[in-house]
Formats: structure tokens, sequence, C-alpha cells
């Protein structure tokens, strides 16, 4: 299935990390604009919410196995990177963020990241505790991702984490990723 330039095509891809649930609301912001959503998960991003959140709001089956078939997609990582005209992860964790820099594609999420169009747009919304984002391992994969044209990055915004400390790590409003998608489809 070919992207049709006229609709646009959002692919989430959600990662393990308890910002999962502000995807929810993403979702909603997408769907009510007349964006058609398909979700990809990460296993651990399971472990967060239900895939049948994601697939009860976004009204399209919930992507989360290489190996699963979904009756109407020949191969899930070429028919969903076709099919995107922009990708998001929001969620963004440590590991994933650090996979996609080196290119690993040991699960669905990443393996369709590197089978986008060399001209589909990703924006990658990290969102972990402070000292994994300032970790010099990720700050460089950061940077090493910031140095591709096709990614665009907002960063973790400050305040109270899951783990009840304040620091960098918590993922931007809702509001502001979608704003950011928005200008990115222009």
């Amino acid at each position: 299935m070919r992207k049709n330039k006229k609709n646009k095509n959002i692919l989430l891809g959600i990662t393990g990390g308890i910002a999962s649930y502000k995807s929810c609301e993403l979702i909603r912001l997408f769907i009510r604009s007349g964006y058609s959503v398909k979700v990809m998960m990460t296993e651990a991003a399971t472990k967060f919410v239900s895939p049948l959140v994601f697939q009860e709001l976004s009204q399209n089956p919930v992507y989360l196995d290489m190996f699963s078939l979904i009756k109407e997609d020949n191969i899930q990582h070429i028919s969903l990177s076709q099919w995107a005209s922009l990708c998001v992860i929001a969620p963004l964790s440590a590991n994933t963020l650090s996979k996609i820099a080196y290119g690993i594609c040991d699960n669905l999420l990443t393996t369709v990241i590197t089978a986008l169009d060399k001209d589909t747009r990703v924006l990658l919304v990290p969102a972990m505790n402070e000292n994994m984002w300032n970790n010099p391992i990720i700050v460089e994969n950061v940077k090493k991702l910031k140095g591709i044209k096709k990614y665009s990055i907002m960063p973790p915004k400050k305040g109270e984490l899951a783990c009840g400390v304040y620091g960098d790590g918590r993922m931007p409003e809702v509001k502001d990723i979608y704003g950011k998608v928005i200008s990115l489809l222009k």
C-alpha cells in the first residue's frame, strides 16, 4: 500500500516508558484533525498501556511483531514504511533511541524506521530519567541523529519525573508534539 501524498498518514511508534499513556491523547488529536494513525509498539511499551487501547483510539490494528500477519498487510515493515507520511516516536526510550542511532533492527519499530523512505520525516520525542538523558552515550546518539536530515528531535522537558526526581526527562506536552507534527507535515 503506497502512501497518498494528499492523505496524511501518521505512523506512531510507542516505546516502553511511563509517558506512553500520553500517546492516547496524541492519537485523539490526530484523529480529530482528520489524520489516519497506525500504531506500532515495542514489547516493553505493552507493559504500560494495552495495545487494545491504541487500537480503539486509532481504529486500526496495532503492530507489535514483525512476524505476525495482519490480513491487509504484506511484509509489515515495508508496508508500514510505505504508508507513512510521517513517523513519530513518542515516548522514545533510551534503548530505542540508541538502536535507531546505530541502525539496529531487532524489532518491528526499529526495522520500520530503517525501512522508511529517505524523505519520510521522523519526529523523535525522548522521555526518560534525567541521568539517562544526560548519559554521555545518549548525548552522542542524539547528536548523531540530529546530524541526519530526516530526524527531528523534541528534547525532554524539565519537570517531575516518574521516579519522583525533578529534572530533565519529561515527555513534552502533547499539544506541543501535535504542533510540531503539523509543522513537519507542511
